[in-house]
């Protein structure tokens, strides 16, 4: 899980067909057979999915590095999965693989940024103040005025601009994440984060208005997780077409140095965000300059998504699928300190996930019989770097997305136990959103409001990359019920996560985890996709969804 989101776990469905029987897990290394009418289910097997999960994060794959020696360690283990499962090739030239090229991009060590007004040169101390990589993908240093463009965001719909009456154009803007806080549903969406709030959709945007560099001021309120996960000097990106525009750097500010540089129109960090969340914010030329000296290494990687397909039951129908997609990478080695380099397990981001999703697969592979269309399960490369994986098979899938039924995704998954209430972030969007509703309380799963959703976790995992193609892909996460614990322990173990263990060498397996929740997820996903797998019709996003002329464009009304 990439820092566009943070803990939770996240499961994209809608609907459920299969007669599962009792989901209560039991003890041991296999949950009891599930049957129904027409369907029989494999025992879930709680030590398979350990012994996945301990494996994809031990030292050997050295944090699951896109383009590293760890990669290929993990797709070729997770291919041999799926082929052992009998589960058929669904890559390209026969294979599990789809090719994904990227680029990995290092900022070097000597890169440099000052803080120039008038004769006063101030330098900001790299990764301690600055942090982020070059989107040209080659040495380009730069230089320009700097604005204060508040939260960046252009959102005439709401009445909103930021950029108004300002041409920034060969400049460089600074800005906050995030996006105006609202109560009201009709503006931004009420509490819930928009994609306007995204640090993505910051750079994009900057992009389109032609500036030369953009930074976003860090602070943990508005991004949601502390500076350290976002101080960073390398990352993947996917091939840039030639002549596209991009950022001759896109990046970060800590907090301290967010104070420097607004200092020069007398604001400190917290009150130029109070202005920036202010109706009616202009931009402010701060009357300084940011000049950058940015060495760029560039290296291009053949990265690979793994794809593998069980084929529906139906003659017509199983030319379309239920999608399945888990990321399989992680940071891999970086600096944690000076002179001193460590892995990154990634246990829990994503090795969780994968783990899941090949149990899953290897039940949907079992079934019997079949459901009419058939599945995909596709884990994807980079999506720490910002869902490039998912990105790439939104842009050329191996199956149409208008042929998609939908997109169950899972992310981070901590093994803490049997869940009793989930959050089905963004599934109210869609036409599946009643049924959601049965199947949940056919589980027993209380369905619990986004508490969240300030945070945009709807935007932070790779289903929205598949949303934005017009798949029907939600969030679902753990609710803050979990059997036998405190009402207040998800919340609790959620913050420890952010505060300590997240994108850190921390995010190790351990070997006191209960599994026992796993199976229980597995069936709720298995008999939810199972619906959506022999539903009479496509599902679809609402009338007036953001992701409804996706879905209309690519046939499915």
């Amino acid at each position: 899980m990439g820092f566009r989101r943070s803990f939770a776990f996240v499961l994209l469905l809608s609907g459920g067909f299969f007669a599962l029987g009792n989901l209560n897990a039991q003890k041991g290394n296999e949950t009891p057979e599930a049957t129904g009418a027409n369907t029989k289910f494999p025992p879930i097997s709680i030590e398979r999915i350990r012994t996945d999960l301990k494996y994809l994060s031990s030292e050997p794959f050295q944090g699951r590095g896109v383009g590293t020696r760890g990669e290929e360690l993990a797709t070729d283990y997770i291919a041999s999965q799926l082929e052992k499962a009998g589960i058929k090739p669904a890559g390209t030239k026969g294979t599990f693989f789809q090719p994904v090229p990227l680029v990995l991009v290092k900022t070097g060590q000597g890169a440099t940024v000052e803080l120039i007004k008038g004769a006063n040169i101030s330098p900001l101390k790299m990764e301690e103040e600055f942090a982020g990589t070059n989107n040209t993908q080659q040495n380009e240093d730069f230089e320009g005025e700097a604005v204060f463009v508040g939260h960046g965001i252009s959102a005439p719909e709401f009445g909103w601009d930021d950029y108004k009456d300002v041409d920034v154009k060969g400049k460089v803007v600074v800005l906050f994440t995030n996006e105006p806080p609202s109560e009201d549903p009709k503006f931004f969406n009420g509490k819930s984060l928009t994609y306007y709030g995204r640090w993505t959709y910051k750079f994009e945007e900057a992009t389109r208005r032609g500036a030369k560099a953009a930074f976003i001021i860090h602070t943990p309120e508005t991004a949601g997780y502390p500076y350290s996960v976002v101080k960073t000097v390398k990352g993947a990106q996917l091939q840039r077409e030639p002549g596209a525009p991009a950022l001759a750097f896109a990046g970060w500010l800590s907090s301290q140095a967010g104070e420097k540089v607004l200092a020069s129109i007398g604001l400190s960090v917290s009150e130029a965000l109070k202005k920036a969340d202010t109706k009616g914010f202009v931009p402010i030329p701060l009357g300084t300059r940011l000049k950058g000296h940015i060495p760029t290494t560039v290296q291009k990687v053949a990265s690979k998504n793994v794809a593998g397909m069980i084929e529906g039951s139906d003659p017509e129908l199983k030319s379309e699928v239920v999608l399945f997609t888990a990321h399989w990478d992680h940071l891999g080695v970086a600096k944690t300190s000076p002179g001193r380099e460590e892995a990154f397990p990634g246990a829990l981001d994503n090795g969780s996930g994968c783990s899941l999703l090949l149990e899953l697969a290897r039940a949907w592979a079992a079934t019997n019989p079949k459901p009419k269309r058939s599945a995909l399960f596709l884990f994807t490369t980079a999506e720490e770097s910002g869902l490039l994986g998912a990105s790439y098979y939104a842009l050329h899938p191996l199956v149409p997305l208008g042929k998609t039924a939908m997109n169950f995704n899972f992310d981070t998954i901590s093994p803490v136990g049997i869940p009793e209430s989930i959050v089905l972030n963004g599934s109210e969007r869609t036409t599946g959103w009643k049924m959601l509703q049965e199947v949940a309380a056919k589980h027993s799963l209380e369905i619990e409001p986004d508490k969240r959703g300030h945070l945009g976790y709807f935007y932070r995992s790779d289903h929205f990359a598949l949303a934005k193609g017009g798949v029907p892909a939600f969030s679902v996460g753990r609710g803050e019920k979990v059997k036998g614990k405190s009402a207040d322990f998800t919340r609790k173990m959620s913050e420890d996560f952010i505060a300590n263990i997240y994108h850190t060498p921390k995010d190790k397996y351990r070997e006191d985890w209960d599994f026992e929740g796993y199976p229980v997820l597995i069936r709720f996903a298995l008999e939810a996709a199972g619906e959506a797998a022999n539903a009479s019709s496509l599902p679809t996003w609402l009338p007036g969804d953001e992701f409804r002329a996706a879905r209309e464009k690519s046939g499915v009304r």
